[in-house]
């Protein structure tokens, strides 16, 4: 197992190269970059422009002392006319993009390799900061629905399969169908309507993970204050997101209680439960687990997206969207790496969990591992 740990570590190198390569020659052929931006601000309010430029950071101090430098001169940029070329070019080493794609790829790998995700483009603010200032929302949504979302289907799926065609299956049933139906976001409307003072109730607060004085609580009251804060944005991805995992987990264990194995086992006289957690659970298991990283990956970056609009927290969803509305690509390439790394190594440890539920599997035996 310790050589394909290594091999898949070796591997990861090669796919993590791949995808920032497809991301970035993607990002260059993408209209509306950083100085078409800058470009489009000057000359669409002028001198107005220029005032919120010459505060917007260092990156963009240039601006001040540049954009009277209207002349008629054409450019490369749609929109550049009346604008000095060299101001332009000027505007263009600001953004780095003075130097040929290829160039800019290979600084950016070996920043990338140091772990220096580069600067925004108009928060002036380090990437890796960014990233780990919206990290603990993210990991919070994550985590806590993840781990519920577990908790409660694996369970729910097994009395499901157990019980299959009984009126317990049946109304479980009717509970999933709605959260298939209804998405996340529909469900955290209704739960703020009902109980963040809506119109009903006001029990739990609509901002933020914790409350402005959080730091100065006792450590019991921090940790009541913090579940507080998460309650109804974690219920509403819970909700809508147990209902596929559950049915997975019903299905899985039907198909291993119809095998022979298991009517063996059963004629042996062992109890329903050996044969159903000593037996059935580790086969039926390598599904679900199968199904681990997409799920995590899903509820981590991309499910919590409108959760963080609707509660109004600010984590690395809102964060990755605002970036790529706004073309800030230091942003986007960053946080496209990190999600990738977190998407890796939740498969290998996807792998080592196979091992552990059934040590059958052997990974190294295979040639293409």
């Amino acid at each position: 197992m310790l050589n394909y740990i290594l091999r898949r570590l070796a591997l990861m190198i090669p796919t993590i190269f791949g995808i920032l390569l497809v991301s970035f020659v993607v990002i260059q052929f993408v209209p509306g970059g950083p100085v078409e931006r800058m470009i489009a601000q000057l000359q669409g309010h002028g001198a107005e422009a220029t005032g919120r430029i010459s505060g917007g950071g260092s990156g963009d101090m240039a601006g001040q002392n540049m954009a009277a430098q209207m002349t008629g001169q054409s450019s490369q940029y749609r929109g550049a006319q009346g604008l000095d070329p060299e101001f332009v070019k000027e505007l263009e080493a600001m953004y780095g993009f003075d130097k040929p794609a290829p160039e800019r790829f290979m600084t950016m790998i070996g920043n990338y390799l140091r772990f220096d995700l580069g600067t925004s483009y108009y928060r002036d603010v380090k990437v890796t900061d960014l990233v780990l200032e919206k990290m603990p929302v993210s990991i919070s949504l994550g985590l806590w629905s993840t781990l519920l979302i577990y908790l409660i289907s694996i369970p729910l799926g097994i009395k499901k399969a157990v019980k299959d065609g009984q009126p317990f299956d049946i109304w479980t049933s009717a509970a999933i169908f709605v959260g298939y139906a209804i998405p996340s976001f529909l469900f955290a409307i209704l739960l703020i309507i009902l109980f963040a003072g809506g119109r009903y109730f006001d029990l739990f607060p609509l901002r933020g993970i914790v409350s402005d004085d959080w730091a100065t609580f006792p450590w019991w009251k921090q940790a009541i204050d913090y579940i507080w804060h998460m309650t109804l944005p974690v219920c509403a991805m819970v909700i809508s997101g147990f209902a596929g995992l559950t049915m997975l987990t019903k299905n899985s264990f039907l198909d291993e209680i119809g095998k022979q194995y298991v009517l063996t086992a059963r004629a042996k006289g062992l109890p329903e439960k050996k044969v159903l957690y000593g037996h059935v659970f580790r086969n039926a298991m390598l599904i679900v687990i199968a199904g681990f990283p997409a799920a995590f990956m899903h509820i981590f970056f991309t499910g919590s997206l409108l959760i963080e609009v609707i509660f109004s927290l600010d984590g690395l969803g809102l964060l990755g969207y605002e970036s790529i509305i706004n073309r800030d690509y230091p942003v986007v390439l960053g946080t496209l790496y990190i999600y990738a790394l977190i998407g890796l190594v939740v498969t290998l440890l996807r792998d080592i969990v196979y091992v552990l539920v059934d040590p059958r599997i052997n990974f190294e035996a295979s040639p293409n591992a």
